[in-house]
């Protein structure tokens, strides 16, 4: 039984490399046809938008804490409804990784990464990419979800007000 097991174990990666062998390449001229590339492939980043058309970022500065090569920087501020939101935000994408942390952090979906990779430059600081830049006009992979609509914060709605909050409760009701 062993001994079977030896030999499975030797002539199967032989017949693996006799079978692709005589196997005819496949070319992709690259420009004119690309790949299809898988849905979960880690590309460009971009900043998207809540369904009423706000930023979703809410400058935590989760994105660039969890950054490796610290590419990400943006500057908060708070609007005069009590919404916080970034002033500016930066990311170097000549520095970056791809390695989709700082979509993993962001707890408001704001940073997500789209399947676009074949962009560069000649310059290193035409890689740096401002606000204005990443912004796109839509929710991206999820469109209905708004972070201030489910965090229970009293901007949108009071604080108890959504759907799936009870009201706050009175601290002094719990005294002996």
């Amino acid at each position: 039984m062993i001994l079977w097991r030896d030999i499975k174990g030797t002539v199967q990666p032989f017949w693996v490399t006799l079978r692709n062998l005589l196997r005819r390449p496949v070319t992709v001229q690259y420009p004119e046809e690309q790949r299809a590339l898988p849905v979960r492939t880690r590309g460009r980043i971009v900043l998207t938008r809540d369904p009423d058309g706000g930023e979703r970022c809410v400058a935590c500065y989760l994105c660039s804490a969890a950054c490796p090569v610290d590419c990400i920087s943006m500057q908060a501020a708070e609007a005069l409804d009590g919404r916080r939101y970034a002033v500016w935000f930066r990311i170097n994408f000549a520095r970056c990784i791809y390695c989709g942390l700082c979509a993993e952090a962001c707890p408001t979906l704001a940073i997500q990464m789209t399947p676009e990779f074949a962009f560069c430059k000649d310059d290193p600081l035409d890689m740096v990419y401002e606000k204005e830049n990443l912004l796109i006009d839509h929710g991206g992979k999820d469109q209905e979800y708004n972070f201030y609509r489910h965090a229970g914060i009293g901007v949108v709605n009071p604080r108890g007000g959504n759907d799936d909050e009870d009201p706050p409760l009175d601290a002094k009701s719990n005294l002996p």
